[in-house]
């Protein structure tokens, strides 16, 4: 197993002795893209649920972040629209997309920590997902493709 050297002028990964980039920083952010995409769904079955009938979550008296369920639901299909079409710009390495992707997740993030008292686990796994997301598309020194 070879030990990263100094990055070679002009190049953004470290670079092993064999002279290939570190995989590490690109398959976090290939996996980053597909977890995009399943919290883009995962938004839109939130949403959808929240639309269709307001007996799906619990009913929550006094919250300060309170909005009607079906507006909620309005919101996380939004949102999952939304990143399930960037999730699909990161996994075919548009320029754009990581910037957009970092934005909207940071975005998702703050409305399920909004929507915990709703579904709190559901909320949880969503939050960690895109702590995930957005620690993989930040630490991710590659030149995207253009």
């Amino acid at each position: 197993m070879s030990q990263p050297t100094a990055p070679t002028p002009g190049s953004s990964r470290p670079v092993t002795d064999d002279g290939v980039g570190n995989a590490w920083a690109g398959g976090g952010t290939l996996f980053a893209g597909f977890l995009l995409l399943v919290d883009g769904v995962l938004g839109v079955i939130k949403g959808v649920a929240g639309i269709a009938t307001n007996d799906v979550y619990a009913a929550v008296n006094d919250y300060v972040f309170k909005f009607n369920v079906t507006a909620w639901g309005w919101i996380h299909l939004v949102l999952g629209v939304v990143l399930i079409f960037v999730g699909w710009g990161i996994l075919k390495g548009a320029t754009w997309a990581r910037a957009v992707g970092i934005a909207l997740v940071s975005l998702n993030l703050i409305a399920n920590f909004m929507w915990l008292p709703y579904t709190p686990i559901w909320a949880i796994v969503t939050i960690a997902i895109d702590v995930f997301i957005i620690w993989a598309l930040c630490t991710d020194r590659s030149e995207p493709a253009v």
